[in-house]
């Protein structure tokens, strides 16, 4: 199997996919939290929502550069969640992150090792291989985070 293949199977599992490292992945955490869970606020805690916003910002912007686009994220707009008005809203959300999820994925298992072992953007920001190691890094924490905001959040009903 590719490395490609290799990192695209763990970012499945993470996000759509698969139980095997965390015993769940963002879309089953995400499935049944509603707006309403999705937005209350637990202690100094971030919400579910900024998390999934957060999460999502990163994989879009990535997704930029990967289709030749400059990188146009910013760690400080990383929280900037829109409102959340409705359970559509965050139903938009939701549904944002498991679609980019499943471009990044596509994209990642597409790459070649030659690109793996390439720039990201600036050599200063290392290679795609650590950029998408990263991803992954990142986004277990957060999964972490969402999963026992939710637990107890749902102690608080």
């Amino acid at each position: 199997m590719s490395l490609s293949k290799s990192i695209a199977e763990r970012l499945r599992a993470l996000f759509l996919e698969g139980t095997w490292i965390a015993n769940t992945n963002y879309k089953i955490i995400l499935s049944d939290v509603d707006r309403e869970l999705a937005l209350k606020k637990v202690g100094d805690l971030n919400t579910i929502a900024m998390l999934t916003f957060h999460i999502n910002y990163y994989l879009d912007g990535l997704l930029q550069v990967f289709a030749g686009g400059p990188l146009a994220i910013r760690d400080k707009y990383s929280f900037d969640l829109p409102e959340i008005a409705t359970e559509e809203d965050w139903q938009k959300l939701v549904d944002a992150l498991l679609s980019n999820a499943e471009q990044f994925i596509v994209a990642v298992e597409g790459m070649s090792d030659e690109q793996l072992w390439s720039p990201f953007v600036k050599e200063e920001y290392g290679n795609y291989f650590k950029n998408i190691e990263g991803v992954i890094e990142h986004s277990y924490y957060h999964l972490g985070q969402i999963s026992l905001i939710k637990k107890m959040g749902e102690e608080l009903e």
